[in-house]
């Protein structure tokens, strides 16, 4: 007994595994985790340290190198870079395979860098090396602001620091945050002439505060041991910490033989300042400050800034007067809405499905047989995505709408046949749902089969690619899987229990409108299908003809497929862009945030219809670092439903932003879009490293980049090309004369205190303020380490007590230095990002750096880093993917037919589906990236599907005793109805995707696209192909007549 048998016996037992398999499903969707992607980006380790006062040569030669080549034998590394600064940091990022532990790659470079520990210098290692699990993309940028202008900079900065950061660091899923301001410090200013009135050095300041602003555990009267009879026993309390700038004014720095005092006051001037002043922030051009939250890797991001804001609004009735809080960058936003567009358009999908098989088989009764399909597939593919582990996110869900169209394929197939019986046969629904089961069993499974060898090998290929590929293998062949067994179980027992038997082997009948329009359908039906069985002998009868004109095809498949420009994804709306503001080397911040509030100015006036806000940082960007001369500026839009139309796209105002500040004498602005997965960088285009590996030197890296910024700035098909570090600047080195200071009696401990206290600041101590541990820093006042001669106006103790100017032991030089001396595996580098002009791919943009390339002095190299080098392992992959999957295709369906000739007739036609996937995608000005190749993947099997559908009856036909010619016809005939349904039900369902507009349209346009064009050709010309495919093979290679 068949297994449709069994169950058409049984309708009861086929309804309850459906609702079994709903159930399940059903429960499993709620609890599957909601994200945008899935983690594609491969996990990251950084090291991070300090070396005080060094410079960046002395940090990449003690530190930087010393712990590089350390990491060796590691396992998944795949590339790690690293950055030595001249402030003294350090910071290497170790990058590893997807799919890699993140824990256990931790420990691995842990273990590594211990071993280089003892080779470091003493200070590097008193205040320690860190390692973590590095993670760099904002998810959510908080930011205070003030309207009424009460607060300044440095207030709302304390305020959040000390009063938001840590509450919002402590949320589940919270991996770091990066802080756009600073907390109250106590800052003692310097003043060197009354230093040296009273002769004392920074040191000796510092060894006062030390002495004075100290908590003092003094124990407690009648402690333990006590003597006997002891009675009383209390807490002895002293000096505690000092709070407030009066009391450090007040600190005793010496006495004088005849009783007079000094004070601290004396010599310095002392206020409640900031930790740190390298940053300014302002929201629409008012104060402000603001952090930035990066996730755990993991972590749900919908969860997490949920209950980050929950907890913010929780917090408001502690904000000061008139504080307010606003988002700049809230990557969820974009996740929610692509989610609920793609759910849409998933409703869209199964619609129009349900239409165009009311269309075709116009009654509602026998309709409902394939639609049942559509709840039970889906919900049952839910719950085998629970049972993998995986999410509902973008893949997933783009995976569904594809599957729409195909899981109705199976059971339209079914219900067709079994209609077509009952009219042609007269048969009644029972019997007819016997024989037709009978009769496409075979089709089922082989349509199964090639579904499921098509998409399969996208499970196992790795890399970040590899991930993405896995999100539709995983949902696509469980669904088809399911889509098949609903086929063979459930539909069979609705068709002999729904359907009603034929009347006189005609159509359902209709009155009304309804009625003459399908009578009008019909007959054109009819009149198409004889128009096709006519024509369709006149292709069998040129056979020759139309191979040429299918080598043709093969010619143009080849040709377009190597003019297509490639990419990784398209560009997506997210909701908000990043501008970059660059000043020249040595610029001050407040050049810096003059540009910033031009900037703002821009946005607020000339796109004053498509921006929200500007949330602007003058002193850091997340590319090159924290410097006086760099500056970011994060603009949100209004909602994507406001600002219709490509012109007001993210990207298109990016450009015009772009265009509006080129030029600008006074900076470099560069306007970014954020990829379409923040895990992967800040901006789209291209990630290059230029490697040195012929050891030419710093100075011949430094020409050689700025003579490939030239060459890439005078290309046409390149935009925004430009460094990620900055550029050297001129740097003050001062000498020592080491004799003349041991002539004088000066230590150097003393002088190298003296100067960095006095130029670069020194932390002292702690304090306390409204409760709150705080820092007390030590610096010369900002009038007396302006200018290069200011440092003569320092002195050091001598050993006899007199005060000696710098001017007698040491000298000042002007000097061209790094500010950051870059790596990348082991090599001195230096990373180029940029992106191609509109409408110019990465993938193009990254040929045309390659030319530049081949044109620099030789030793000169690059490396794809980030972005481009997941780009890289997609476009190697794509050519075995599609080898692959078209070879299990062939081996499968040999094996259902137990003919190794037979499969050609099916084969042949996959360069049909893929001309017109290429053609469509042409058009549209989109790319070969990842949803491309998926697509191209669903066009190769459909393609097949179609095919099969012919060769499985011709087959039949050709068993019965028919020539091939006349089974193809026969095959063909039968079986125009469903391929065109089956063909028209997936185009229906998938055109919601190239339609669609708003946030993550260009994913869905990207996917939609390819696929329809390749249905359509697949289609049109398949059932011209197949047929006399199926007649050459049969006569040439099995001499079949």
């Amino acid at each position: 007994m068949s297994l449709s048998r069994f169950f058409i016996d049984r309708p009861v037992f086929a309804w309850v595994i459906a609702i079994v398999v709903m159930l399940a499903g059903g429960i499993a969707a709620f609890t599957l985790p909601i994200e945008q992607y899935p983690t594609i980006a491969p996990p990251a380790v950084s090291i991070s340290a300090i070396y005080p006062g060094a410079d960046a040569k002395t940090v990449q030669n003690s530190v930087t190198q010393v712990i590089e080549q350390q990491l060796t034998g590691i396992d998944n590394l795949l590339y790690f870079s690293s950055a030595s600064n001249s402030d003294g940091t350090m910071i290497i990022t170790v990058t590893f395979a997807p799919g890699t532990n993140a824990d256990i790659a931790q420990v691995q470079v842990q273990n590594k860098v211990q071993q280089a520990v003892a080779q470091l210098p003493s200070q590097v290692q008193q205040l320690g090396v860190t390692v973590a699990k590095a993670q760099t993309n904002f998810l959510l940028v908080v930011a205070m602001f003030d309207p009424t202008h009460r607060y300044t900079n440095i207030d709302i900065s304390d305020f959040m620091t000390s009063k938001m950061q840590d509450q919002l660091a402590r949320v589940t899923g919270v991996g770091n945050t990066q802080n756009f301001g600073a907390q109250y410090a106590m800052r003692v200013w310097l003043d060197p002439y009354k230093l040296q009135h009273y002769a004392l050095q920074p040191t000796d300041v510092a060894q006062a505060i030390q002495a004075q602003n100290v908590q003092v555990s003094a124990g407690s009267i009648g402690g333990l041991p006590s003597v006997a009879g002891q009675a009383l026993n209390a807490t002895v309390t002293a000096q505690s910490q000092l709070q407030r700038p009066e009391q450090f004014r007040n600190i005793i720095l010496k006495s004088t033989p005849d009783g007079a005092v000094v004070h601290l006051s004396d010599v310095a001037r002392v206020e409640l300042g900031a930790d740190s002043y390298a940053v300014a922030s302002f929201m629409n051009g008012m104060p402000a400050a603001g952090f930035a939250i990066m996730p755990a890797p993991g972590a749900n991001a919908l969860k997490v800034v949920d209950e980050i804001k929950a907890r913010v609004k929780s917090l408001e009735p502690t904000f000061p007067p008139g504080m307010q809080v606003v988002f700049p960058v809230d990557n969820t936003e974009f996740i929610r809405l692509s989610i609920k567009d793609v759910v849409e358009t998933l409703i869209e999908a199964i619609l129009l499905v349900v239409l165009v098989m009311y269309l075709f088989l116009q009654s509602w009764r026998t309709t409902l047989v394939p639609a049942v399909a559509v709840p039970v597939v889906l919900l049952g593919t839910f719950g085998i995505l629970a049972a993998a582990g995986y999410s509902i996110n973008t893949l997933t869900l783009f995976a569904l709408v594809l599957v729409i169209g195909l899981l109705v394929d199976d059971a339209i197939v079914v219900v067709e046949n079994v209609e077509r019986i009952m009219r042609e046969e007269g048969l009644p629904p029972r019997e007819a749902t016997l024989r037709s089961m009978q009769e496409i069993t075979g089709a089922l499974i082989g349509i199964g089969l090639v579904l499921t060898a098509v998409f399969l090998p996208m499970a196992f290929f790795g890399g970040s690619t590899g991930v993405i590929y896995r999100q539709f293998s995983v949902t696509i062949v469980s669904a088809m899987s399911l889509s098949i067994f609903v086929a063979l179980i459930l539909t069979p027992s609705l068709c002999a229990t729904l359907l009603k038997p034929a009347i006189d082997g005609e159509h359902p009948h209709h009155s009304g409108l309804t009625g003459r329009f399908f009578h009008w359908f019909n007959s054109s039906y009819d009149q198409t299908q004889a128009w096709y069985r006519h024509n369709l002998e006149k292709v069998l009868n040129r056979s020759r003809l139309v191979m040429v004109v299918y080598a043709v095809i093969l010619v143009a498949v080849g040709v377009m497929f190597y003019r297509l420009p490639t990419g990784f994804l398209p560009d997506e709306d997210q909701g908000f862009i990043m501008t970059l503001i660059n000043l020249p080397t040595g610029a001050t911040q407040a050049k810096t945030l003059a540009v910033a509030n031009q900037v703002t100015d821009y946005y607020l006036q000339q796109e004053k219809k498509n921006v929200e806000l500007t949330f602007t940082v003058a002193g850091v960007n997340p590319i090159s670092g924290v410097s006086q001369n760099s500056g970011v500026a994060f603009t949100k839009f209004i909602d994507w439903g406001k600002r219709p139309g490509k012109q007001n796209s993210a990207a298109s105002i990016a450009q015009r932003a772009f265009m509006h500040f080129f030029g600008n004498p006074q900076a470099q602005v560069f306007p970014l879009v954020f990829p379409s997965v923040p895990e992967l960088g800040f901006s789209t285009g291209f990630d290059l490293q230029m490697q040195d590996r012929g050891n030419l030197g710093h100075e011949a890296l430094m020409q050689a980049r700025n003579q490939l910024l030239g060459m890439a700035m005078q290309n046409r098909k390149l935009a925004q090309v430009r460094p990620a570090s900055l550029d050297d600047s001129q740097q003050l080195h001062v000498d020592i004369d080491q004799e003349k200071a041991n002539t004088l009696g000066i230590s150097t401990a003393s002088i190298n205190a003296t100067l960095s206290t006095a130029w670069g600041g020194a932390f002292v101590n702690n304090f306390i303020d409204r409760d709150r541990v705080k820092r007390v820093y030590m610096q010369a006042d900002a009038p007396y380490r302006m200018k290069p001669d200011d440092l003569d106006r320092w002195y050091v103790r001598t050993t006899t007590g007199t005060m000696a100017p710098f001017s007698s032991f040491a000298r000042a030089s002007w000097a061209m230095g790094p500010l950051t001396l870059n790596r990348y595996n082991g090599y001195p580098s230096i990373e180029i990002q940029g992106q191609g002009a509109p409408g110019v791919s990465s993938g193009t943009a990254l040929a045309e750096m390659d030319k530049i390339f081949k044109s620099l002095p030789q030793g000169i190299m690059n490396e794809r880093t980030g972005l481009s080098y997941q780009e890289q392992q997609s476009g190697a992959q794509a050519p075995a993917l599609y080898a692959l999957s078209i070879l299990i295709v062939y081996l499968c369906l040999a094996a259902l037919y137990e003919s190794w000739a037979i499969p050609l007739s099916v084969m042949l036609v996959i360069p049909l589906g893929v001309i017109g996937a290429l053609a469509a995608t042409s058009l549209r000005g989109l790319f070969n990236d990842i949803y491309f190749q998926v697509g191209l993947l669903t066009t190769i099997g459909l393609s097949a599907k179609n095919a099969i559908l012919i060769v499985e009856f011709a087959v039949d036909a050709e068993k019965r005793g028919m020539t091939a010619r006349d089974a193809a016809l026969e095959a063909a005939r039968l079986r125009l109805r469903p391929i065109l349904m089956t063909s028209i039900a997936f185009i229906a369902g998938v055109f919601p995707l190239a339609v669609a507009s708003g946030a993550g349209a260009g994913s869905q346009n990207d996917i939609g696209t390819g696929v329809i064009g390749g249905m359509l050709t697949a289609t049109i010309l398949a059932i011209f192909f197949v047929p006399v495919f199926f007649q050459l093979i049969n006569r040439g290679l099995q001499h079949h007549e």
